[in-house]
């Protein structure tokens, strides 16, 4: 399993961008997605959560300016940051957790995890 985060760049403060991270692989079923950041010399922290239905969480960081969403059939959680700010400065990683399969005989061997993407580069210039 795989998750694989694209969707970060170069923005001007005000700006926005929207991040995708797309699980691949032997997805079973997808539990709680999230986001989170890590700037630089600092530790990574998580801004927001996904859960399966749909319930969400922020950061007060990003409360009113990021939005997290998710499309199950794709397998796929979004982050759409709006009115960027220079401190949002930072490589941002998907998390998810997922349950994946694997056939054993005429059964499911169903094992669950978490999964981290590989991190997106965010830049926020003033």
């Amino acid at each position: 399993v795989q998750l694989q985060a694209s969707g970060g760049g170069l923005v001007q403060a005000g700006g926005s961008l929207k991040l995708s991270c797309a699980a691949s692989g032997s997805v079973y079923s997808l539990g709680t997605m999230g986001w989170y950041r890590q700037a630089p010399g600092q530790q990574r922290e998580v801004i927001t959560t996904i859960t399966s239905g749909g319930r969400t969480n922020y950061a007060d960081s990003v409360k009113g300016r990021f939005t997290i969403s998710r499309d199950n059939a794709k397998n796929t959680v979004y982050l759409q940051m709006n009115m960027l700010k220079p401190e949002d400065t930072a490589v941002y990683y998907c998390n998810a957790e997922i349950t994946t399969a694997q056939a054993m005989g005429v059964t499911l061997d169903l094992r669950r995890n978490t999964y981290w993407g590989q991190g997106t580069q965010v830049t926020v210039s003033s």
